[in-house]
């Protein structure tokens, strides 16, 4: 019996480069990293295909103010209270464009954003998150999700394979989340075996491989630099969430602490034995932790790594003849390194 799904190499980001071409551009000023956005249920949205993840030390309110200027989307973590999401919001219209909520798939969870959204209602997005997207339920929340709230922009995760994103967006999702065990602090492959090299999954979930003509797919987990988004965006991932590029900031969350007079941050993954202490209580008996803990020095203003991730796109559209990254997408070719 084949075991094998396919003979062909799946690849990472770090198995490529992108091949540079002539160029009409003078400057990276002429680049423009804003894009319209017109979802399949509708919905529409302008800003930066960028996301920071829902991790309690990302997703922040803190992080959400900074990167609202540069049109960047947060995604808040879910262990905010309903109290302080709508606090916060109040006091932060202008960042609303670009911040979604975060849910799970059980009933108190889907109770508390719907309590969110009834007094914010210029909140846009929802982000379903578990970290087994082929779960039998996740299907009906999805479902749920888009009957409750029809005019929002919905996102599900996270998922690896083209026939799951399919009945994902069937069910009623605009975007769905691709990854599994490819982000830093994650070791769901070293628990389990499971997993898929995330270049391979922008190439194989694309708009053009699912033969749609809307905004489809993020690629979630495996960016440790700006090239890495570039390579993302390049396979065919119309949006790239990032956890670890945006941990250990001011702005960031996870306790401060200072060795050998240099300042540091935790950062974890929220399936560590740390989230789940701090979160429930302690890992349960059932299963393993599958994120770990670690210390990032600490970086300073999360805007010094916007303004670097930026200045990076903008370079590889230059190199690649790409006045945004729409054409990023179209125009550029990999070589195997």
């Amino acid at each position: 019996m084949n075991k094998f799904l396919s003979h062909y190499k799946k690849l990472y980001f770090k198995d490529v480069l992108i091949v540079p071409q002539n160029s009409s551009f003078t400057s990276r000023s002429q680049i423009n990293l804003v894009s319209k956005y017109k979802f399949k249920f509708g919905q529409e949205w302008e800003g930066i295909p960028l996301m920071v993840a829902n991790m309690d030390t990302t997703g922040t309110f803190e992080i959400a103010q900074v990167c609202s200027q540069y049109k960047i989307l947060t995604v808040l973590h879910k262990h905010y209270h309903v109290d302080e999401i709508i606090s916060w919001a109040k006091n932060n219209h202008k960042c609303l464009e670009y911040v979604s909520l975060s849910t799970g798939t059980s009933k108190n969870d889907i109770n508390k954003v719907e309590m969110v959204m009834k007094k914010i209602p210029q909140i846009k997005w929802i982000c379903l998150d578990i970290a087994n997207g082929y779960c039998p339920h996740f299907i009906e929340t999805i479902k749920k999700l888009r009957k409750d709230f029809p005019n929002k922009i919905i996102m599900a995760g996270n998922v690896v394979t083209p026939d799951r994103t399919l009945e994902i967006i069937n069910a009623g999702a605009d975007l769905v989340k691709m990854g599994i065990g490819g982000g830093s602090v994650c070791v769901t492959r070293n628990k389990t075996g499971i997993g898929y090299p995330q270049l391979s999954v922008c190439l194989e979930n694309n708009k053009s491989e699912l033969d749609v003509d809307y905004p489809c797919i993020i690629s979630d987990g495996g960016c440790k630099e700006p090239s890495d988004i570039a390579k993302a965006i390049s396979a065919g991932a119309d949006f790239v969430m990032l956890g670890g590029m945006f941990a250990g900031h001011d702005e960031s969350g996870g306790d401060t602490f200072e060795e050998n007079g240099k300042k540091y941050k935790l950062f974890y993954g929220m399936s560590s034995d740390t989230a789940m202490k701090k979160h429930h209580g302690g890992v349960a008996e059932y299963r393993a932790s599958e994120g770990k803990t670690i210390k990032v020095e600490s970086k300073g203003s999360v805007e010094n790594t916007i303004r670097d991730i930026l200045g990076g796109l903008r370079s590889t559209c230059t190199y690649t003849n790409s006045k945004n990254l729409v054409e990023l997408e179209n125009n550029a070719k990999f070589i195997l390194v």
